[in-house]
């Protein structure tokens, strides 16, 4: 886990790779609540006999679902100390280059890729790649935007 104490360290890491998260399981139960939670019940989430005809030979994680773990995944990579918040600011750019099928373990690997000021403090930049163990190619990778506040 990388700490930065304040915006200065943070800045002087710009174009840096923070590290990774920790290994995480996609069950089906997580996938089921998910689709609960969004009203999304594909078939290729949920029908685990149907999946295994289809596809993928099994049922896979919702994209969405996939880029909803980043917060948990980022918060294991790195945390900045001395502000007094950060928030979601939104994301530049999302693709999901391959599936995530259930039971795959995913971690993700941060970049830091700029910090700049802006109207209520800091805009920090960050490219999230989510990758699934044994995969060869990432799950997700997305251009994440934060506002940190010091």
């Amino acid at each position: 886990m990388k700490v930065f104490q304040g915006i200065d360290e943070l800045e002087a890491s710009v174009g840096t790779h923070l590290g990774h998260s920790a290994w995480h399981e996609i069950t089906q139960d997580q996938v089921q609540m998910f689709a609960d939670a969004t009203g999304d019940h594909q078939w290729i989430h949920l029908d685990v006999e149907k999946a295994a005809a289809g596809p993928f030979g099994t049922t896979i994680a919702h994209g969405f679902l996939t880029l909803s773990l980043l917060p948990m995944l980022a918060e294991e990579v790195y945390r900045i100390e001395g502000v007094k918040m950060g928030v979601n600011y939104g994301a530049d750019k999302l693709r999901f280059p391959s599936p995530v099928p259930v039971g795959s373990r995913v971690r993700a690997g941060v970049e830091l890729t700029a910090v700049k000021p802006s109207s209520l403090g800091y805009q920090v930049a960050t490219r999230v790649t989510i990758e699934r163990e044994g995969g060869d190619k990432p799950a997700c990778v997305v251009d994440m935007l934060a506002i940190v506040v010091p």
